[in-house]
């Protein structure tokens, strides 16, 4: 249906949900009707100017009723914890919802919460679907699909290696505990820990992909590597001898063996500064299949003609859950991840003149 067009509301307006208003604002198969904003900063904005692009009519709102209450075919919704109430709201007034806030896959984590979501869809003839870069893409979508050149599959490694301080928000570094001491913060929760059961359901799409039957997830203890020097950021400093990098593991075990396995690496500085001299290169998401025949695929930004390279994480995680609208909204009602949908068409993306 290359002419039909999709009215969309952009749920919150952080680093995701800023990279859906200029895409609805490009695309002509969608319609941005309404945003919904958190920071009363933010409201009585234009969404154009929130987006960085400059006015394009849509004033910003925090009324969630008004927004529940509009007529659209689906909202975009993008808080970074999933509020499943809302959702379920949201599904039950007759909009279609895609997020990049969890839900990617079902799995034994979100059981009770999926049969809400479910029941929401069947009350109101909609559909749901969660998607982003990782999980929702790189760690289940891109390792089956490169499983399917392969002729056996022992072990899926996933590697997802970011360098914070040119590659992610400053934020990061407080809300990571980066300048923490290294004994503090082994003895707390981390937040990549706590995003466990999210970065499991990948793991159980792959399985499922595969046909096989996880047994368990475990998580090993995370590895640190603290600061040989003081480090200088815009906002502040990681001190010497504080947290600068970790390194988390994650297994699916099926069979009693160890069938998936994610890493997610996350460094402040490069070699020199680090105790261990950690040296994992630039940020990149790397797929690596050891069965036959061994196979590996990365991927990261393309490098610019002077030698730097901009991580487009957010861009990926937006758009790895807006080109799948359409086939949400076209769908039956229902939530419908990524082994349900197939092969995801992207529309409106071949468009002449910018």
């Amino acid at each position: 249906m290359p002419d039909k067009v999709y009215r969309v509301i952009q749920w919150m307006t952080g680093d995701v949900g800023q990279v859906g208003i200029r895409h609805f604002a490009a695309n002509p198969i969608y319609e941005l009707v309404g945003v919904l904003v958190h920071n009363p900063d933010k409201v009585g904005m234009d969404a154009g100017d929130i987006a960085g692009i400059g006015p394009i009519g849509i004033t910003a709102t925090d009324d969630a009723e008004a927004m529940i209450a509009l007529d659209a075919d689906c909202v975009f919704f993008t808080p970074i914890i999933m509020d499943v109430d809302t959702v379920c709201r949201l599904l039950r007034s007759g909009k279609n919802v895609v997020t990049t806030s969890g839900f990617f896959h079902p799995s034994p984590d979100f059981r009770e919460p999926g049969e809400q979501i479910r029941a929401a869809c069947r009350d109101g003839g909609t559909s749901f679907h969660g998607g982003g870069i990782h999980p929702g893409y790189a760690g289940d979508i891109l390792p089956l699909t490169l499983a399917r050149v392969m002729s056996r599959v022992d072990t899926i490694q996933l590697y997802e290696v970011v360098d914070v301080l040119k590659d992610a928000p400053l934020d990061h570094i407080d809300w990571m505990g980066f300048g923490k001491d290294r004994e503090t913060f082994l003895a707390e929760p981390t937040i990549l820990g706590l995003g466990l059961p999210f970065f499991a359901q990948s793991m159980y799409m792959i399985a499922d992909g595969l046909g096989a039957t996880i047994d368990e997830v475990t998580a090993a203890a995370v590895d640190v590597a603290t600061a040989t020097t003081d480090i200088a950021h815009p906002d502040g400093v990681i001190p010497k001898g504080t947290v600068a990098g970790q390194r988390h593991e994650w297994t699916a075990w099926v069979g009693g063996q160890p069938l998936i396995v994610f890493h997610a690496i996350y460094v402040t500085a490069g070699p020199r500064h680090l105790d261990p001299p950690w040296d994992w290169g630039e940020t990149r998401y790397e797929i690596v299949i050891d069965g036959d025949p061994p196979t590996e695929l990365t991927l990261k930004g393309v490098r610019r003609p002077d030698g730097t390279m901009k991580h487009p994480g957010y861009d990926w995680t937006a758009m790895g859950a807006i080109n799948a609208i359409p086939d949400i909204c076209d769908a039956a009602p229902g939530w419908h991840h990524h082994l349900d949908l197939g092969l995801i068409r992207p529309r409106g993306l071949v468009r002449h003149g910018g």
